[in-house]
């Protein structure tokens, strides 16, 4: 019996709590994309600092409570996941870099600078889910890998959005999958 209860006690260290992550996405989402249609349709007269900065907050808490749940994990893993993990955290910065060489270039090659507002939040989604896909891969978390499939799947659909309704995509179908998520991941971590 206490075999079975330090095993259990082992794998529950081991395993990254996201929900207190996939809220703070969520809210950078929800509130960041929802403020951006809101404020491109006309319904809304705001700031225009105003949607990114909704957005950033979220993104950033997001973040750091990722790298806080992935790094509290990582204390009790073998040197094995370890590597994985570091390898995996690499991707954040190599995605992020090769994002915004294809943004920049692809906005001055074409001279449309107005490109950027679309493919930054469609290219980062898209960057975000497949890092996702990556470290549910190595995690065996079958949450983290759809929830990243989803995000990749509709940031790409979204391109074919016109207008404001981007946005309001992004918000809904991204915004509304991080919260699908953090209540899932209660069940996950129970299981």
């Amino acid at each position: 019996m206490n075999a079975t209860a330090l095993r259990a006690t082992t794998v529950a260290s081991t395993e990254v709590d996201n929900r207190a992550a996939y809220l703070g996405f969520a809210f950078g989402y929800v509130f960041g994309h929802g403020a951006a249609l809101l404020s491109r349709s006309g319904a809304v007269l705001m700031p225009a600092w105003l949607p990114i900065a909704l957005l950033a907050t979220g993104l950033v808490a997001g973040t750091v409570l990722a790298m806080t749940a992935s790094l509290r994990a990582q204390k009790a893993a073998s040197e094995a996941r370890r590597r994985a993990e570091k390898l995996v955290g690499t991707a954040w910065i190599t995605g992020f870099t090769a994002l915004a060489l294809a943004v920049t270039g692809l906005s001055t090659v074409f001279d449309k600078p107005e490109l950027q507002t679309v493919l930054w939040p469609a290219g980062s989604t898209i960057v975000v889910g497949l890092i996702y896909i990556a470290e549910g891969a190595i995690r065996g978390n079958a949450l983290h890998y759809n929830l990243g499939t989803w995000l990749m799947l509709v940031a790409a659909a979204t391109l074919f959005v016109p207008g404001a309704g981007f946005f309001g995509t992004l918000a809904v179908l991204g915004g509304g999958a991080y919260l699908v998520a953090a209540f899932l991941e209660r069940r996950r971590l129970a299981a």
